[in-house]
Order: C-alpha cells, then sequence, then structure tokens
C-alpha cells in the first residue's frame, strides 16, 4: 500500500479530486437491512495462525526462498478448501525502473459451475524495504508484513475452509496477488499504470480463466492490526458504491461498526483499482486507515509484525465478509 489521497467532491464532475491532506468527514448514514441468513462460524483464532505461519517464512520478497515457500504453503491450502486451484508463475515488470521480479499469483474457486461469482482478493508479498521507520538504517530493510500482507491472505483462508464447512450457492474466487508493495510513491505518475500492484495488473489483464468475469470484489488490505477502522474509499464508492454499502451495512449488523465507520475515506492506489481498471469488475477496498488521514503507524515500518495482529479485528473482518458471501 501505496498512495493516500484526500478525497474532494466536485459539484462540477461525476469523477473525483484528489490531493494530499487530512481525512473527511463523516457523510453516509447506516441504513436499515433485513435480517441476515446465518454464515458458517469464522475462527480468528485459525486466522491469527495462517498470518504467524506467513511470518515464520521470513519476509516474502520476490526471488526469495520465502516467496516459494509461502506460495507452495498457500497453494496447498487453497486446494483442502477449494474446488481448482491454479497459480501463475510469471515475470513482471516495474514500469518506471524496468526492473522485473519472479510474481506468484494463486488462486483458488470456489463453486466454477456458479454464473454468480464474487472474487476476494489481497497482496501477499513482503515489501523490500523498510522506507516508513524513524530508524533511516532500516529503509532498505525488508519487512515481516503480517499485517500488510499477511492478514489478508490469513482472513481469506480461514474464509474458504469455513465455505467448505456449509454449502454456498453463489461462486467464490479467491486472489492471492503477488509484487504488490514494490513501488514508490515519488515513482508515480498521473496516469496508469501504477507502480505497484504489478500481480494483481497481471492477472487481471490475463485472469486465470478466458474471459473470467465476477459480479464485485473485494480486496483485504491491513485488516489485522488493533483498533483498525475501515473507512468509505473513494474509488471504491464512485465504482462500486451500492456494493460498499452493502458490506458496512452487513458489518454494522454484526456489531462490527466501530471498525466498519460510515465515514468519507482518501482515495487509495491498491488492488481493487487494478480490478476496476483492466478486469472491469466493480471492486471495493476494505483498508485500514488513520482518523487524521494516512495509514497505521506500522506501515511500511519494522513494526509489522504478529505483536500488532488482533483476532478482534480479523474477526471482524472474516464474519463480515463470510455474511456478505452468504446474503448476496
Amino acid at each position: 500500500m501505496k498512495k493516500y489521497f484526500l478525497y474532494i467532491a466536485s459539484i462540477f464532475a461525476i469523477g473525483s479530486i484528489a490531493s494530499c491532506g487530512d481525512s473527511t468527514t463523516s457523510t453516509t448514514t447506516e441504513t436499515a437491512a433485513p435480517s441476515l441468513v446465518k454464515a458458517p462460524a469464522f475462527s480468528a483464532d485459525s486466522a491469527y495462525a495462517n498470518v504467524q505461519t506467513q511470518v515464520y517464512f521470513g519476509p516474502r520478497v520476490p526471488g526469495s526462498a520465502s516467496q516459494k515457500k509461502c506460495a507452495a504453503w498457500m497453494e496447498q491450502q487453497l486446494r483442502k478448501y477449494c474446488d481448482s486451484v491454479y497459480v501463475q508463475n510469471v515475470t513482471v515488470t516495474q514500469p518506471v525502473t524496468s526492473k522485473t521480479y519472479p510474481c506468484i499469483n494463486v488462486i483458488g474457486e470456489i463453486n466454477p459451475q456458479a454464473a454468480t461469482r464474487v472474487l476476494l482478493l489481497c497482496h501477499w508479498d513482503s515489501r523490500g524495504w523498510a522506507d516508513e521507520d524513524a530508524n533511516p538504517k532500516f529503509h532498505n530493510t525488508p519487512i515481516d508484513a503480517a499485517d500488510d500482507a499477511g492478514s489478508g491472505v490469513g482472513v481469506l483462508i480461514e474464509v474458504a475452509r469455513a465455505i467448505k464447512s456449509q454449502k454456498l450457492d453463489i461462486g467464490v474466487d479467491i486472489l492471492f496477488a503477488d509484487v504488490e508493495d514494490y513501488g514508490k510513491s515519488e515513482w508515480e505518475q498521473a496516469s496508469y499504470p501504477s507502480t505497484y500492484c504489478l500481480g494483481t495488473r497481471y492477472w487481471a489483464q490475463n485472469p486465470h480463466k478466458y474471459g473470467y468475469h465476477a459480479n464485485f470484489g473485494m480486496c483485504l488490505d491491513m485488516v489485522g492490526a488493533k483498533g483498525a477502522t475501515f473507512k468509505l474509499e473513494q474509488q471504491s464508492k464512485m465504482l462500486a458504491g451500492d456494493f460498499q454499502k452493502k458490506v458496512w451495512t452487513t458489518a454494522s449488523q454484526l456489531g462490527h461498526s466501530s471498525y466498519f465507520q460510515f465515514a468519507d475515506g482518501g482515495s487509495i492506489t491498491d488492488d481493487h483499482m487494478e480490478i476496476n481498471q483492466y478486469a472491469r469488475i466493480p471492486c471495493i477496498d476494505i483498508i485500514n486507515t488513520q482518523p487524521n488521514g494516512g495509514f497505521a503507524p506500522h506501515w511500511h515500518t519494522m513494526n509489522d509484525k504478529m505483536d500488532i495482529i488482533d483476532k478482534g479485528t480479523l474477526q471482524a473482518v472474516g464474519e463480515t465478509v463470510l455474511a456478505v458471501l452468504y446474503n448476496y
């Protein structure tokens, strides 16, 4: 992750204008919704263990032994719970530096025959440099990435396990995308392509199945830290606003409104934009941002370790994702 912009609504255009600054104030209210169909139980203990396993592998940077070990483990986990699993072993190129990276995207498919589908995704790579750390000596050191990658994978593997335990009528596809965190803000350009999200961009342009399409998508990013707050990311609101509202309303019904807050957040460069831009799938971003704007203090620092992961946050996100799927 990426770049965070303050969102400013314009009365002169349908699109958005973005600029750096503080976070916006609450503008959206919760609305009443029908009672929820019961979804299978989500285990925060299991999700936490999934995060811990990834951290044990070490920083999952492209080209490392940790990358290969973690990719093999994720594939193994998805094969337990999904009907089909696909692995994309490819090379991606950083558009500014022209540096190439080995990229391993892992995709799990549930109910492949279902026409109605929801895409769940997160990135799983570790950032190769802790450039936001207060200590400059770590600015070229890879991070553990417990939250900024590990948490999303941990939640989605547990979501897949839960679905396996209780029949779901719609189809679900889980994308673990690699090489997301190998851009820099100073490299970003006003137009695409972004310097981030290289693995997701590859998949969006070259999906695991020819002609693949989903009705909606949910991207999970930094969804495991204690005290996390998920606001209404503005690109999500503009491109998939009805679905975003459904997700936040569902979270509120489950008692998770302290996490999923009906307040406008910023406009964020993240994997969901690649899905919207290239795969043409309306996709939202569930990402932890701070009340005063920007990301959590552990973002892109050596502090992104297991001790910042909170089972309550994992539970809130996992329960919400499952409830949305079973009440689609």
